[in-house]
């Protein structure tokens, strides 16, 4: 699964929420999120923990 690394980012923003804020609430790992943000693909697990860390719908920070 791809995560829209635009989406995310401004996401994050929105949010005033920065890379070490993400992985604290998703309890992904920072190398995890950081290939995230630089648009590697992820699982869809993955994908969830970071949708419900920034509490909004997985389908909003895919890939159209």
């Amino acid at each position: 699964m791809r995560i829209d690394r635009v989406k995310l980012i401004s996401e994050m923003v929105r949010q005033d929420m920065n890379q070490l804020q993400l992985v604290k609430l998703s309890g992904i790992s920072r190398s995890t999120i950081s290939a995230v943000q630089n648009g590697r693909s992820c699982s869809k697990e993955t994908a969830s923990k970071i949708a419900y860390a920034l509490n909004v719908p997985l389908e909003t920070l895919t890939e159209d």
